[in-house]
Parts: C-alpha cells; sequence; structure tokens
C-alpha cells in the first residue's frame, strides 16, 4: 500500500520507518514546521512552577533544545498527555514523568488527582503549549480550581509544496490512504486544489486519527 504522510517533521520519518517495516510505500509531504519559542520557554522555566505539562512530543523536542541549560529542571515532574510525549520527555532526561495515555481532559484528571493532597493555591502547573491547540486540557484543569501559567511553546507553521511536490505525491502514482492526523492538516490536505481534485473517485482512503 501506497501511503501519504503529512505531519511535520520529525514526526513524519518516524511514521514512514513504521510504516515501512509493516510493508507499506510512504511519500512525505510535510504541510507545516514547528517553530519553537526558546527564549519564551527560559523565561518561563525560571518562574516558580509545581510541574510541567506537555501535550505533545514537540514540547519535549524544544525542551531537548535547552542543553545544559535544562539540566537545573530534570527533576521536575512531567505530566505528558500520551506516551509519545512522556517517552520524549523521559529521553531528554526527565525521571519523573506520568503519561495521562488519553486526551486533554485526561491530562488535567491526573493532574488533580496528584494534586488532591496539596494547597491548589500553590505555585502553578507550568504548560508548554502550542499554537494552535485544544482547549481541553486548560478547560478541564480550571475547573479544578489548579492554578496553571500558560507559555506559547511552539507554533505550528503552515508550509507550502510546490505544485511539482505536490502533484508527485497524489498523482505518481496515487496513493491508497493519506493519514490525517489533526483538523489543521485536512484543512491543509484539501486546500491542495487542484491536485488532489484530480485523484480518482474512491481511489484514495483518508485516515484519521480522531
Amino acid at each position: 500500500m501506497r501511503v501519504l504522510v503529512l505531519r511535520p517533521e520529525p514526526a513524519a520519518s518516524r511514521t514512514a520507518a513504521t510504516l515501512a517495516a509493516r510493508g507499506h510505500e510512504t511519500v512525505l509531504l510535510p504541510l507545516s514546521k514547528a517553530e519553537h519559542a526558546l527564549d519564551a520557554v527560559r523565561a518561563a522555566l525560571a518562574e516558580p512552577h509545581a510541574a510541567l505539562a506537555i501535550t505533545s512530543a514537540e514540547a519535549a523536542r524544544l525542551l531537548g533544545r535547552l542543553g545544559d541549560g535544562l539540566t537545573p529542571h530534570l527533576a521536575t515532574a512531567v505530566f505528558a498527555v500520551g506516551e509519545a510525549s512522556a517517552t520524549a520527555a523521559r529521553t531528554i532526561g526527565f525521571a519523573n514523568v506520568l503519561s495521562a495515555n488519553g486526551d486533554g481532559e485526561a491530562l488535567a484528571g491526573l493532574i488533580a488527582a496528584h494534586a488532591a493532597h496539596r494547597d491548589k493555591s500553590a505555585q502553578p502547573i507550568l504548560y508548554l503549549a502550542g499554537n494552535p491547540r485544544a482547549a481541553g486540557f486548560e478547560t478541564h484543569l480550571a475547573a479544578t480550581g489548579i492554578a496553571l501559567r500558560i507559555v506559547e511553546a511552539y507554533r505550528m507553521v503552515p508550509l507550502a509544496p510546490s505544485r511539482t511536490e505536490t502533484e508527485t505525491a497524489l498523482l505518481q502514482p496515487v496513493p491508497d490512504a493519506v493519514l490525517l492526523y489533526s483538523r489543521q492538516s485536512a484543512r491543509a490536505f484539501f486546500a491542495l486544489s487542484p491536485s488532489w481534485r484530480r485523484l480518482p473517485d474512491g481511489s484514495t482512503r483518508c485516515a484519521c486519527s480522531a
């Protein structure tokens, strides 16, 4: 099966390797890239905080770029939305990483469970957020009364592949499936007009993560 992968690097290459190991052919067409706000993150880490919250592995990759500047924070607890982000945090040296194995609501619940024994007015949780992002985590944590400080750690910037790149990915030959990981990637894919409109009807399946 020929699979079109739209997610940004380095996740795109990891997905391609996984698919190749299962016997699939992959073609990569990243439609966005992450821009890291390192100075904002350094400043936020310098302020008192009880723990870190991350909702993607991208936040951990950003922290890894801090080098020796990250060392004083490696004993800080990290609450991660899922195992991929938890693994990324452990890989860069965090020793106390807890995974919600779910979504933003599950992450808020995990933090609330661990904060039950402490004063909710204590030092805030520092959330290394992306842009764009879903509001679920912030909304559900706010309902618990736990203080949250948000720093926009990275933003996903759209990429505009050339017409040649797009048509090579979509038409030479036509992929059997397209992986869509978010609303943003779906919108970006269907904005590849007129290339995607030239796909034969029913020739390509869209596989969505949620």
